[in-house]
């Protein structure tokens, strides 16, 4: 046999180098009180978007009720959400973000 053969040794992962973790989309919310400035300001914060993609997402916040602000692992969408939901609160707003596996 030669080094180019497609079968897989015993004990050898067949796993590939594309495999990847569980993605999950962060969600935020439209409300009431929480002011379009402070989203775009949390767009570009926490997201890292650049103010004319930010003032996009905002505005389909505002529109469509709820808009994805991004697609990371699992560790990173859990810490966007805490520090969207940690700058609301310090800020008095009821900001709310969520996240889903995509």
């Amino acid at each position: 046999m030669t080094s180019t053969d497609s079968k897989t040794k015993e004990g050898i992962s067949s796993a590939s180098k594309t495999d990847h973790p569980p993605m999950y989309k962060v969600i935020l919310y439209n409300d009431d009180y929480t002011t379009m400035e402070f989203v775009v300001e949390i767009l570009i914060t926490v997201f890292g978007k650049s103010l004319e993609k930010a003032t996009q997402i905002m505005l389909n916040v505002h529109n469509k009720g709820k808009e994805i602000c991004g697609i990371y692992p699992r560790q990173i969408a859990e810490t966007k959400v805490a520090m969207v939901h940690k700058m609301a609160r310090r800020e008095g707003f009821p900001l709310r973000c969520s996240m889903e596996e995509v």
